[in-house]
Parts: structure tokens; C-alpha cells; sequence
């Protein structure tokens, strides 16, 4: 099996479009009203959803993780770009010292989490 992609649903997709935009640059596609971003071998998509409407009341049920060498780097850039922060880069000691997540939201209140490469 591999995981293919993960559908934020949104009331208003177009906001979340340009938010991920500033934050993962260009999509790599974007047709019949949902529009995604590879990310390793997989997407991350936006696009409406008739049962969504408004903030996300519970953000920490769901939390999608992108792996990245640098941890602090990312975190400062999607910060710039205007993602909210919930947690700033901190260590986690059962995977190593250099380990470290940083805990982000989107402007609906989805979370999402930077993290250093696990290993297999």
C-alpha cells in the first residue's frame, strides 16, 4: 500500500489555495475545483466540501506530517509565509537529540507538523 494524498476540505478552498501556495510554492495541478501539492510521493490537496464550514473545531483529531532536514529553517520560512504557530521546533528525545517537530495551522485551523526524517 501508499498512502496517495491527504483532502483538506474547506469553505472557502480559495483561501487555503493561496495560503499552501505561499507556503509549498506552485501546485503541481489544480482542475475541477481541487488543486494539490506533491510533497515525497504524495499530495496534499485542497478543495470544498459541503460538510465543512468554518474553523476546524477540533485541529489535533487529525495531523499530517511533512519530513524535513530542516527542522527549524522550514518552520521559520512557513511561519513568514503566514502560517499560525501553535508549537515552536522542540526536541523529542526517544528519537535521537538531533530529532525535532514544530506544530503549525492553516488559516481554517487545520494542523500540520514539520519533523526531522525518521528512520525506517
Amino acid at each position: 500500500m501508499n498512502l496517495n494524498s491527504i483532502l483538506i476540505g474547506s469553505e472557502d478552498p480559495q483561501r487555503l489555495v493561496e495560503f499552501y501556495t505561499r507556503v509549498l510554492g506552485q501546485p503541481g495541478f489544480s482542475e475541477g475545483g481541487f488543486t494539490g501539492w506533491q510533497i515525497g510521493t504524495g499530495f496534499v490537496t485542497v478543495g470544498a466540501h459541503s460538510e465543512v464550514h468554518g474553523q476546524n473545531a477540533e485541529p489535533g483529531r487529525l495531523i499530517w506530517n511533512i519530513e524535513t532536514p530542516d527542522v527549524q529553517g522550514t518552520f521559520e520560512r512557513f511561519r513568514d509565509a503566514g502560517a499560525t504557530v501553535v508549537r515552536e521546533p522542540y526536541g523529542f528525545a526517544d528519537v535521537g537529540p538531533e530529532a525535532s517537530i514544530a506544530t503549525l495551522s492553516d488559516p481554517d485551523g487545520n494542523y500540520f507538523q514539520l519533523m526531522t526524517p525518521m528512520p525506517m
